[in-house]
């Protein structure tokens, strides 16, 4: 360091001075900031302006398409009503099965979706894969499907692939009654006989509840019960006897096997009631398959045919005739030797007969005495007492296609129509017709509606036609065409007396006058003063025989054997039982002079209960009653009023229930 010195600074350094800033007009970075910020302002108001929009102003309607889109509506239709017998058996019934129905947007392999289904359901893969590819949101593939297929298609969990649940309508007994039960469709809907008539009663009521779904459309649960029992329909309960209706049909299915006819129809009417207990048609319908049946089969032939039913409407003209004081029991009217010539008709008898009083007019029932009587009756008295029996118009029942029948006016008969009529040709008539004229006669001489609903209270108009004492004259008549030697021995009974009258006639050509077809018939009255029952049988166009008589005369003692042991009315004739009752025998106090005894059975005790009985040799009521009380109702083969064979054999043990069939074969003698 030099003291008193300057120190020298270098020229070439010079002293740097601070940079000055360049400042701009504006202030960009603040303008950023605000833009931000009004930017956010703007968003943030608008979406306050949606939220109002959307919850607001357009709230209720949003509201009310997301309840459409997760709260639908589902139809429940409650199960049809049965239709039982007046003892309860079921006759028609509808059991749940389950139908099964696709969503083809939902599908994610639809090959392998086609060949479960049709695996399963027993159909073409081609016609399966055909109703998968249809575009819709909802196709069914099969209704009604078996429970085997409905589990196999369940457990297979398939996407888009459901099962609901639908109800099938079963027939337990099969052909039995089937005409008059008739059947439904797919829908459950009545189609034809009793669940047509009946479809208001029986059909179940609909129901909508409010079902919650996901987004896929599938249910979650369900708001409320899943069924109310009171959308169900209403049972309907008829007066048939399923066990007498099966009787009925089987007699009468081998009457028309037997005799080539082409048709068959039986009624069994309770008298004090007018209930029909049976209503038979053969050949047999079975509605569980009514599609694999032409629909000239499910016609209902007893209600809707009218015939001409021949002599079995000769009664009725002898009794106007009595009403009216035109003839006497004891009136003689000569026969003409079985030829006679009325202008330019003939009409014929059977036999030969001169003279014969009224009762045996109807006795043998000749044509020739009875178109004479006709003729003193006359056609106006004639054709107003058919009328008020009720010819010529329908009866009331609750059955589809009831026929009126063909009953001209009288002012159009002329004396040879008068003549025909008299015995039962030249107009027609229903069975349900000729069932509600003969319950006349039963009851008195006052006519009364027949009666095919147990529980209806509809009564229909009563009236006298006849006086209690030209009832009894005419009943008394129709017993000797049975008990003597009249027309209808066939239908004798042994230890009962029946009342009857055969019919035979004649049918109409359609290429004009009368062919060779014809109808036999017979209508009984048991027992034969005071009558219960009236069991009619009507035989069409047989082939090896036409006679009422022959044909269908042993089918209703068939029945009515069978009916009454069924009912325990049957006489006990057998004098070599050695059946033990309870108590004192109990005279039947409605039917005086019949030797009917209904015997007490419920404290009498077979020997050995734990095996089949053995009876052989017994009478036909002691059998049945021995198997019925085991519950079971034993098959009855041939005529008479005594077992001569059994199956099972005596001293087997029961069978298991259902696993044997109980059949007795019967003979004349014991």
């Amino acid at each position: 360091m030099v003291f008193g010195r300057k120190a020298k600074i270098p020229r070439n350094k010079a002293v740097k001075k601070p940079a000055h800033q360049r400042v701009s007009g504006r202030d960009w970075g603040r303008f950023r900031l605000g833009f931000v910020g009004a930017f956010f302002c703007l968003v943030w108001i608008s979406l306050w302006c949606r939220a109002f929009y959307v919850q607001i102003y357009r709230g209720p309607e949003f509201a009310a398409k997301a309840t459409r889109q997760h709260l639908a509506p589902e139809l429940v239709t409650g199960r049809r009503g049965s239709i039982l017998d007046r003892n309860g058996q079921i006759l028609a019934r509808s059991v749940a099965s389950k139908s099964v129905f696709v969503r083809p947007v939902e599908m994610t392999n639809v090959s392998e979706t086609a060949r479960v289904l049709a695996s399963a359901l027993e159909m073409p893969v081609s016609a399966v894969r055909a109703k998968i590819q249809e575009r819709r949101r909802f196709t069914w593939i099969a209704r009604k499907i078996s429970d085997r297929a409905a589990v196999t298609i369940k457990d297979a969990k398939l996407p888009g692939v459901y099962l609901s649940t639908d109800y099938s309508r079963i027939y337990p007994n099969r052909q039995l009654a089937g005409r008059l039960l008739g059947f439904v469709g797919m829908d459950d809907q009545g189609l034809e006989g009793l669940e047509l008539t009946q479809d208001e009663q029986l059909m179940g009521q609909d129901s909508k509840y409010v079902v919650q779904r996901d987004a896929a459309g599938r249910r979650l649960y369900l708001n409320g019960p899943e069924r109310d029992p009171s959308i169900d329909g209403l049972d309907v309960r008829l007066t048939l006897d399923a066990q007498i209706q099966f009787f009925a049909e089987e007699a009468l299915a081998e009457a028309v096997t037997s005799f080539e006819a082409s048709w068959g129809g039986a009624l069994m009417v309770d008298v004090e009631t007018g209930d029909i207990l049976a209503w038979a048609q053969v050949p047999s319908f079975n509605p569980n398959v009514y599609n694999r049946y032409s629909p000239s089969q499910w016609r209902n032939r007893v209600a809707a045919d009218a015939l001409e039913m021949g002599s079995t409407i000769k009664p009725f003209l002898i009794a106007a005739a009595l009403e009216e004081g035109k003839i006497t029991p004891d009136s003689l009217y000569y026969c003409e030797n079985g030829r006679w010539q009325l202008h330019n008709v003939r009409i014929k008898d059977t036999h030969k007969y001169e003279w014969l009083p009224v009762e045996k007019v109807l006795r043998y029932s000749s044509n020739i005495g009875t178109a004479k009587i006709g003729l003193d009756l006359g056609a106006s008295a004639y054709y107003s007492y058919l009328t008020r029996l009720g010819f010529g118009e329908k009866t009331g029942l609750p059955v589809r296609g009831e026929s009126l029948g063909i009953l001209r006016p009288a002012n159009r008969w002329q004396e040879v129509d008068l003549a025909n009529a008299a015995f039962g040709q030249g107009f027609s008539a229903t069975m349900l017709q000729l069932a509600q004229a003969y319950l006349c006669l039963a009851n008195g001489g006052v006519r009364k509606p027949l009666r095919l609903l147990a529980d209806s209270t509809e009564h229909g108009p009563t009236e006298r036609i006849f006086s209690e004492a030209t009832a009894k004259t005419v009943l008394s008549m129709m017993r000797s065409v049975v008990e003597d030697d009249g027309t209808g021995r066939a239908a004798r009974i042994p230890g009962i007396s029946v009342g009857g009258k055969t019919g035979t006639a004649q049918k109409a050509s359609p290429q004009g006058g009368y062919g060779d077809k014809y109808t036999g018939s017979f209508v009984g009255l048991i027992p034969a003063e005071s009558p219960r029952y009236i069991l009619m049988v009507v035989v069409d166009e047989p082939e090896k025989n036409h006679y009422g008589s022959v044909i269908a005369a042993p089918a209703f003692r068939q029945i009515a054997m069978r009916s009454m042991a069924y009912m325990g009315t049957l006489p006990d004739t057998g004098a070599g039982s050695t059946f033990t009752v309870a108590g004192e025998p109990e005279l039947n106090e409605r039917t005086p002079g019949v030797s009917e005894i209904r015997r007490d059975v419920s404290k009498t005790a077979l020997a050995d209960d734990s095996a089949v009985p053995d009876v052989r040799g017994r009478s036909l009521r002691w059998a049945v009653e021995a198997f019925a009380r085991k519950g079971i109702i034993p098959i009855v083969k041939g005529d008479g009023l005594f077992v001569k064979k059994q199956s099972p054999q005596p001293g087997t043990p029961w069978p298991r229930e259902g696993s044997q069939n109980y059949i007795l074969w019967l003979s004349e003698r014991s």
